[in-house]
């Protein structure tokens, strides 16, 4: 059954409370009568089934008949560090690795990214991608919806390294770095793994050699040059079948 979110104070059970967006969505998408039964999530890890048992032009109101908990997590939490595209490839990259589980994305503001963000269009285009996320999550059934942060430059970034068991940077072109399906990763549930993809021209050489300094580990996808947002796909596919999460 697909999974609708809610803002947590629209959920106060026994009775829910569906409005806007979603609303229109449901009523006249869906056409989802009274009686009909939907699960509701809050975006925080539970699940609510749901009786419709009144609609108006205004909301639509439900009675919650079961609370489903999320089920333990065994695995790292896994955050992406994607350094902005330009245009529809940017919103695919948090489409995809939304469905994929991905608990966070960083969007970084990079010396070769096409896009450069204005400060006016920061809150505006962060919200935005919220929304992407909140729809790709959604479709694929997520106990949570990813948090889109704001745009951070990559040294910003870096300085987080300290509080993730491990973090990557996706390079290409190096013959000695490490490749993904071949690095130890953590185990702990409590622990995260922050993975960094450059843009459509790669990272600088200044750029690696930062987040280096800082404990970022490089690493390669194998001999073959990918597109930034197939990289980027690709990077978090592997992760989460070796946590265990995939496949």
């Amino acid at each position: 059954m697909p999974v609708f979110f809610l803002p947590p104070h629209c959920i106060s059970p026994p009775t829910v409370s569906v409005t806007g967006e979603l609303l229109t969505h449901l009523r006249d998408s869906l056409r989802i009568e009274v009686g009909e039964t939907i699960l509701v999530g809050d975006g925080e890890g539970q699940r609510y089934r749901t009786e419709i048992t009144a609609i108006t032009k205004q909301s639509m109101t439900g009675r919650v008949i079961d609370v489903i908990p999320r089920p333990p997590q065994h695995a790292p939490s896994l955050i992406l560090g994607q350094a902005i595209l330009k245009g529809e490839k940017m919103d695919w990259v948090i489409q995809k690795t939304t469905e994929l589980g991905v608990c966070t994305i960083i969007p970084i503001q990079s010396r070769q990214s096409i896009v450069q963000l204005k400060a006016d269009r920061i809150e505006t285009q962060t919200a935005r991608w919220q929304r992407i996320a909140l729809e790709a999550a959604q479709q694929s059934e997520q106990w949570r919806v990813p948090t889109i942060a704001s745009p951070l430059s990559l040294s910003s970034c870096a300085i987080q390294i300290s509080s993730h068991a491990l973090t990557l940077i996706l390079t290409e072109r190096r013959d000695h770095s490490m490749t993904l399906s071949r690095i130890e990763l953590p185990t702990s549930s409590k622990t995260s793994i922050l993975v960094l993809v450059g843009p459509e021209g790669g990272w600088t050489q200044n750029e690696v050699a930062t987040a280096e300094g800082m404990g970022c580990i490089p690493i390669t996808l194998g001999p073959r040059i990918l597109r930034a947002e197939t990289a980027a796909m690709i990077a978090t596919g592997i992760l989460q079948h070796r946590l265990g999460e995939l496949g």
